[in-house]
C-alpha cells in the first residue's frame, strides 16, 4: 500500500462551550465572517483555509492537550498583539526558531492554543 500523499494544511478546529461567543469573538478577531454558521458548527474561510468551530459537548474538552496550528501572518508581532487585543491571552511568547522564522501563540478566549507563524521563506504553491 502506497504512504498517503498530504495534500496541505485544510482544515483547523477548535473545541468550544459556546458557539455565539466564539464565533463572534473569531469575528472580531480575524476580521472575517463564517461562511457556515449552523448550531453544529462554524466554518471560517481564512486566506483559502478552513477555521471550524466545534461546540459539540461530547468532544474531547478544549484548550491545552490539542494540537497547535500556526497560521501564517507577515507581520508576527502586530498581529500577537491585534489578537491579544481582542481578548485572546499571551501563551507563547513570539521567538525566532532559525532562518527567519518566528512562532508565537495566544490563548482564545475558550482555552485554544492559536498559533501564529512568519515564515518569509514560505511561498504558497500554485
Amino acid at each position: 500500500m502506497a504512504p498517503t500523499k498530504l495534500l496541505g494544511l485544510r482544515t483547523v478546529v477548535y473545541r468550544v462551550s459556546d458557539r455565539e461567543k466564539a464565533r463572534d469573538w473569531y469575528v472580531k478577531a480575524f476580521g472575517v465572517a463564517p461562511y457556515f454558521d449552523e448550531p453544529f458548527y462554524v466554518g471560517f474561510n481564512i486566506g483559502g483555509f478552513e477555521l471550524g468551530l466545534d461546540p459539540n459537548p461530547d468532544a474531547r474538552a478544549a484548550g491545552d492537550g490539542t494540537s497547535v496550528t500556526y497560521w501564517g501572518v507577515t507581520n508576527l508581532d502586530a498581529s500577537l498583539a491585534q489578537l491579544i487585543a481582542s481578548g485572546a491571552t499571551a501563551y507563547d511568547a513570539a521567538r525566532d526558531v532559525g532562518e527567519g522564522i518566528r512562532v508565537g501563540a495566544v490563548k482564545d478566549p475558550f482555552g485554544n492554543v492559536v498559533g501564529l507563524i512568519e515564515n518569509p521563506g514560505f511561498k504558497l504553491s500554485s
